[in-house]
């Protein structure tokens, strides 16, 4: 299927997965592919902000959710923000208060992101206090999910280098797996997420012994 759809100049192929060829557009606008669900995901970057203080380094993973964290940060002083996302390094990258430092690696149109190894390998020796780590889905068999292969490296170096690992994800997203696994749930210690987020889906994330934050 994906072979006839590149065929027919719908879609651009990369390992793993596909993205509409409108894509190009987007990245010429500098915004992401994903804009499902933005009342959510501002209500949740704000939460996430409060939990960030003077003096923190930390991780923002590229992505819609995590963009809406990045634009609560302008302002702020003292902050040190690593980031594989084009988008929140020039959202940022003006302020005053905040240093802020970008992997190197391949360049994914979708989520404007830098991934691959050499995006990984950027990360190796850094020690952060916090990650604030977007998922495309989450399943209760194969954990943190995402459409690519080549996001699972980095994501794990950012797991790796930070001391507290937070999902930002909407509720939408639980029991919605994408294409790769990145590990189980046990990855990271809280989950910040909307108010819609179902009881028995709050019961899951209590079975694996992380704490969830509502928005």
């Amino acid at each position: 299927d994906l072979e006839k759809l590149e065929g027919e100049d719908l879609i651009m192929r990369e390992h793993g997965g596909a993205f509409l060829k409108t894509v190009e557009d987007q990245v010429r606008n500098f915004s992401l592919m994903n804009q499902e669900n933005m009342d959510k995901k501002a209500l949740i970057g704000k939460k996430a902000a409060e939990l960030i203080v003077n003096g923190d380094v930390i991780i923002l993973d590229s992505g819609s959710t995590t963009t809406e964290i990045a634009k609560q940060l302008r302002g702020r002083r003292n902050l040190t923000v690593i980031t594989n996302a084009l988008n929140i390094a020039i959202l940022l990258g003006s302020e005053a208060g905040i240093e802020v430092v970008m992997t190197g690696g391949e360049f994914k149109p979708p989520t404007l992101s830098l991934t691959g190894q050499k995006a990984a390998d950027s990360l190796s020796g850094i020690h952060a206090d916090k990650l604030f780590l977007a998922t495309a889905g989450i399943s209760l068999k194969s954990g943190l999910t995402y459409p690519s292969i080549s996001d699972l490296v980095v994501k794990k170096a950012m797991i790796d280098a930070a001391e507290t690992i937070y999902l930002v994800a909407d509720s939408t997203k639980i029991r919605k797996p994408s294409f790769a696994s990145l590990g189980a749930l046990s990855l990271i210690h809280y989950i910040i997420t909307d108010p819609y987020i179902k009881e028995e889906h709050k019961e899951l994330f209590r079975s694996h012994d992380i704490e969830f934050i509502i928005a």
